[in-house]
């Protein structure tokens, strides 16, 4: 954990100190070991570094951002519930149980998107395209790294 918080903190530092010629490249996520480390450490911490919001527009984009962490909150767990029934149960699945999980995976999936497709329409409005797009495209790779670590610890039903 330590170690963790001392890699997010060099990050921060290292990112603070680039000249403002280099400004767009903080959002520059480009190692997925540190986003999965910065996230873990304090996902919010990370978002408002990226974003560098102005007073007016971090009043108009936080309780945005945490209605949208709410909802993947609701969906994450969803998604965890049928993760833990698989991994849980320590023989093949019949076909009408995996038809269910299936299905319940789906509107975990279905749920997100919706919330997602809301969460663009309101921070485009709220925030300049640029900082809206950057937002956008960071909680992506946050949840692309999240998918890919559920993914890689999940084995494919028997």
């Amino acid at each position: 954990m330590n170690r963790n918080l001392a890699a997010v903190l060099l990050a921060m530092a290292v990112m603070a100190t680039q000249p403002a010629v280099a400004q767009d490249k903080i959002a520059d996520v480009t190692d997925m070991q540190a986003l999965r480390a910065a996230v873990k450490a304090d996902k919010k911490a990370l978002v408002a570094g990226t974003l560098q919001l102005t007073d007016a527009e971090a009043k108009k984009f936080w309780p945005l951002y945490d209605a949208y962490q709410r909802t993947l909150d609701m969906t994450n767990r969803q998604r965890n519930i049928v993760f833990e029934d698989l991994v849980a149960l320590n023989k093949p699945l019949t076909d009408l149980y995996a038809r269910n999980l299936a299905n319940e995976l789906l509107a975990a999936d279905e749920a997100e998107i919706k919330a997602r497709r809301t969460l663009n329409n309101k921070v485009l409005k709220a925030l300049p395209a640029k900082k809206a797009a950057r937002y956008l495209q960071l909680e992506e790779k946050i949840r692309d790294v999240a998918a890919y670590d559920i993914a890689a610890t999940i084995p494919l039903v028997r």
